[in-house]
C-alpha cells in the first residue's frame, strides 16, 4: 500500500492506494466520487471518463498511483458552483434518458469546450465518439453540447 495526494475537484485528498487499484475504484470506493461509473472496465465505454490534469481519461485504465500529485475533475468538480453550462444545456434538451453514461459524456463535452469554444459539429462529434450511450440517439446530446457554445464558459 502507498499513500498518494491528489487534486481532487479542488481539494487536495490523500488516500492508502494499492498499486493495482484503478483510479476509477480509488474514487468510488475510498474517496466516495460516484459520478464515473464502471460501464466495461476495458475503456471502451466512456463512463468512468474524469479530467486528469485537463485531459478527458478513462479512469478504469489508469493505475490510482499514477495519478500522486496530479488533479483530477470529477462532474462533481465541474458542478461545485452550481450546473456548468453544458450541465444546463443537457438538462432542457432532455438529452439522457437514464443518465449512466452522463457524467463521462458531459466530462468529454467539457474538454472540448474548454480547449475550443466553437467546434464544428464533426468536431463534437470527434470529441463525444468514445462514449456510448445506449438509450438515446446521440441527437439530443449533440445539440445540447451546440446548444452550450451560446451560453458562458463551461465549468
Amino acid at each position: 500500500m502507498k499513500q498518494i495526494k491528489l487534486n481532487l475537484n479542488g481539494e487536495i485528498r490523500s488516500v492508502l492506494v494499492d498499486p493495482t487499484e484503478t483510479l476509477l475504484d480509488v474514487l468510488r470506493d475510498k474517496l466516495g466520487i460516484k459520478s464515473p461509473k464502471c460501464g466495461c472496465d476495458r475503456g471502451d465505454c466512456g463512463a468512468c471518463n474524469v479530467l486528469l490534469n485537463g485531459r478527458s481519461v478513462r479512469s478504469c485504465l489508469i493505475l490510482a498511483i499514477e495519478t500522486d500529485g496530479q488533479e483530477v475533475v470529477t462532474v462533481e468538480g465541474i458542478s461545485q458552483k452550481g450546473l456548468s453550462r453544458v450541465q444546463e444545456t443537457m438538462i432542457n434538451k432532455n438529452a439522457f434518458q437514464c443518465g449512466f453514461c452522463a457524467p463521462g459524456i458531459i466530462i468529454s463535452a467539457t474538454e472540448l469546450l474548454n480547449n475550443n469554444p466553437h467546434p464544428t459539429l464533426e468536431e463534437i462529434k470527434e470529441a463525444l465518439s468514445g462514449n456510448l450511450c445506449r438509450c438515446t440517439g446521440y441527437l439530443p446530446i449533440l445539440e445540447a453540447v451546440r446548444e452550450s457554445l451560446e451560453g458562458g464558459k463551461n465549468e
